[in-house]
């Protein structure tokens, strides 16, 4: 992993790297939809078309994985964790700061803590909705189904769910930003050889981690939205 700053507060360690690239990627997000929804009308043209469109792609997620009227309580949800997870993967490939041997701008998903994070938070709002539907007892009694000696292998499960959803979109992030850095320091290892033959590599590569970084946002959400409705649609 690349070195980074840390500080102590609280007892807790803060990284300034993911730090600095989360604000960096809210604002991002922030200002984009900010701008595309100033001057709303009622015949839509130009940024509110592509606004438009990119709620009618989250709120599709939704659809096709969800309970019929979950757009209402999870759209927002949905699309907020979609762009900045996508926006997230792919900062690194265009910004990235390095001073001292220090990173303090990269890709946050290209961080295990930080994948990880958006995972716990996807399953604690699986986990919410089940107890917001079924009640406490209700919630506990679907993890001894269809027999309550499979107690344990459900809790496994859980963890699974939790491990695979973070570390999926942590591997591939990090691994694309880690060779595209070695194809960056081949490139200026021996010259113009190695330039002329790195140069294009790194083109290639890059837009194939582009390409990555869109499908794993997708997953990402995808399967978010896939547990949740899986809490939400316990047969009685």
């Amino acid at each position: 992993m690349d070195p980074t700053r840390t500080f102590q507060f609280l007892g807790l360690t803060f990284n300034v790297g993911n730090m600095i690239s989360g604000v960096i990627v809210a604002a991002i997000v922030f200002v984009f939809v900010f701008v595309c929804s100033r001057h709303l009308q009622i015949k839509p043209k130009g940024k509110q078309n592509l606004l438009e469109y990119m709620i009618d792609f989250t709120n599709g997620i939704v659809k096709s994985t969800m309970p019929s009227g979950s757009t209402r309580d999870y759209g927002l949800w949905v699309f907020t964790l979609f762009y900045f997870i996508l926006v997230s993967n792919l900062l690194g490939l265009f910004l990235h700061i390095e001073v001292g041997g220090i990173v303090y701008v990269k890709s946050p998903t290209a961080d295990p803590v930080v994948a990880m994070t958006f995972a716990l938070m996807s399953l604690l709002i699986a986990q919410y909705s089940s107890v917001m539907k079924l009640g406490y007892k209700g919630h506990f009694e679907t993890y001894m189904q269809p027999i309550s000696f499979l107690l344990p292998v459900n809790l496994m499960e859980e963890l699974t769910n939790f491990l695979t959803l973070g570390i999926r979109v942590y591997g591939n992030i990090f691994a694309g930003e880690l060779l595209a850095g070695l194809i960056a320091k081949l490139a200026f290892s021996n010259g113009i050889v190695t330039l002329a033959v790195s140069a294009p590599l790194e083109l290639l590569w890059q837009g194939f981690s582009v390409f990555i970084g869109c499908i794993q946002a997708y997953v990402f959400v995808t399967l978010s939205c896939v547990y949740v409705s899986q809490k939400l649609s316990i047969e009685e």
